[in-house]
């Protein structure tokens, strides 16, 4: 296994980073989450970089987190007097690094389009519930294990999962730990898309991430701020939050000539 957990390309404005893990199956060993914030801080300050595509090495996103590196800090935890309370504390911190590791996704300023094939298991689901899209294969399956290995998910699952798909089937999912094919995880809403195999489905993600990255990046960087916030206001809160946002930006570069662009092709298209 290589010794660099991820890997990015840059294609015109769309950067796709490839997750090849710490272990066998893209495992996400404690380099890899080191490695996805300073990843995307690097691609986010590169103003070429429209549009980020997330993806696995090979056929399979991941199978979540690398065991032989996480499990040693739960045997710590068995010891006893101080050593076990020095044991915690070292695991919440592990814990809150790991979290903040899965929100870098989310805060990524640049669109993050998850390209699903294969496994998509416990730790890897937490991390695609922060990306912006999610577009699969028909061959991924998506599993909340967490539960069946005696742990509550704790970077992120129980907290964004219900925002996409709902509370009733965020409680079925993380309770039963069953396995979601791509074409319920497209009736749930858990991806926009889904492709016959993981062959078509990198172009595809490619090409959404592309179509994205056509838009200057203040636009999908305010489009990403506003929906992340206004999950959490009213919507009179998040409509004032918006007309912050296009009073600081409408005045954009160029912004005139699309709007012009725009109604001229709009006429063309409406005349008889």
């Amino acid at each position: 296994m290589t010794s660099t957990p991820l890997h990015v390309d840059l294609d015109g404005a769309v950067a796709t980073v490839t997750i090849t893990g710490t272990a066998a199956g893209n495992a996400l060993g404690g380099a890899a989450f080191g490695a996805i914030p300073a990843t995307l801080d690097s691609l986010a300050a590169d103003d070429r970089v429209g549009a980020i595509v997330l993806r696995g090495a090979g056929d399979t996103f991941s199978v979540g987190l690398d065991l032989r590196w996480y499990l040693p800090a739960y045997r710590r935890v068995e010891r006893s007097g101080d050593e076990r309370a020095a044991a915690r504390r070292a695991l919440h911190r592990q814990t809150r690094t790991l979290q903040r590791a899965v929100t870098a996704v989310e805060e990524c300023p640049v669109p993050v389009v998850a390209a699903v094939a294969g496994q998509c298991v416990g730790a890897a689901l937490e991390l695609v519930t922060a990306c912006d899209l999610r577009i699969a294969s028909a061959d991924a399956v998506f599993i909340a294990a967490e539960v069946d290995i005696g742990v509550v998910a704790d970077l992120g699952l129980l907290q964004r999962l219900p925002r996409i798909v709902g509370a009733g089937a965020t409680a079925d999912l993380a309770l039963t730990g069953r396995e979601v094919d791509a074409a319920e995880a497209l009736r749930l809403g858990l991806v926009s898309r889904v492709a016959d195999e993981p062959a078509v489905l990198y172009p595809l993600a490619a090409a959404t991430a592309a179509r994205i990255a056509r838009a200057e990046r203040h636009v999908t960087a305010g489009i990403k701020q506003v929906l992340r916030a206004s999950r959490d206001l009213s919507v009179e809160q998040g409509l004032a939050l918006s007309a912050v946002w296009s009073a600081a930006f409408l005045p954009s570069t160029g912004f005139a000539d699309r709007l012009r662009d725009r109604m001229a092709t709009t006429a063309e298209r409406s005349a008889p």
